[in-house]
């Protein structure tokens, strides 16, 4: 694929953005490969854990507004044009959220616009020191409410904090980020892929199922209009998981105070 790379091992997907002379600025080709891949995963039971990051010396820095339109080129106007690149890319933020599979952002360098919103997406996040979120959109004369940002945002740090960052374009730096809540683990400059390819193998070693349930069941919480809506689904979840193989395993090497194999059944 032209704006991404893929690796596959051992249950695992790594997913590279892939437009390094860009800082994996997203075009509407990139856009358009990351949904096909995600739209794969939405039925792939093999694949258990995604990795995502971005060649060279970012993460992502955005749309790439300077390379063309993003919704690409067509007979459309520039405005229908725009709005598709954005709304593709809002497309991403919400499979990153839907796919089964718990993701990983592996994060270094520029974190910008977009990209902010798609580190955001993932269930965890790795960052180096190098590593700068960056929310540029009101010293741009745009809204901060971009490809599912002014929804992430307040979800992860508190709307008091996510207005404080949208309306003041705010950068933040690892530390500020890790102070927010925003940051799984930090890693040393460089070592940032490996870090959360670390984490992926020990998701592996937990219970597929559990896993998967439990990430759908933390994304409807988001969304629940309150207490009882969540005790519903989550009551079918749990009742659910006694009748599968993971279970069985579980339990079995609780009995036997082993370390439970959700790879060998």
């Amino acid at each position: 694929m032209a704006g991404i790379e893929l690796d596959r091992r051992d249950g695992v997907l790594t997913i590279t953005l892939s437009r390094p002379e860009r800082l994996n600025a997203v075009d509407g080709a990139l856009t358009e490969e990351m949904l096909d891949v995600l739209n794969e995963l939405m039925r792939d039971p093999s694949t258990r854990v995604v990795v995502l990051t971005g060649a060279g010396r970012g993460f992502c820095s955005g749309m790439d507004i300077q390379g063309g339109d993003p919704g690409g080129e067509n007979a459309e106007g520039r405005v229908q044009r725009l709005y598709r690149g954005i709304a593709r890319g809002g497309e991403v933020t919400a499979r990153l959220r839907e796919i089964p599979q718990p993701v990983v952002a592996a994060l270094h360098g520029p974190v910008a616009g977009m990209g902010v919103s798609w580190a955001l997406a993932c269930d965890l996040r790795v960052a180096d020191p190098t590593t700068r979120f960056v929310v540029p959109f009101t010293d741009l004369g745009l809204s901060a409410g971009d490809c599912g940002l002014s929804w992430l945002l307040p979800r992860l740090v508190g709307p008091a904090r996510a207005a404080e960052i949208a309306y003041r374009a705010q950068r933040l730096d690892v530390a500020r980020a890790d102070a927010l809540g925003l940051i799984t683990e930090t890693t040393a400059e460089g070592a940032d892929l490996a870090a959360a390819q670390a984490l992926a193998d020990e998701l592996l070693t937990k219970s597929p199922y559990g896993l998967r349930r439990t990430k759908e069941l933390l994304n409807a919480s988001l969304d629940v209009p309150g207490l009882r809506g969540q005790l519903m689904a989550e009551t079918a979840v749990q009742t659910l998981a006694f009748f599968t193989e993971d279970l069985a395993e579980g339990m079995t090497a609780t009995l036997h105070k082993r370390r439970p194999n959700f790879n060998n059944r």
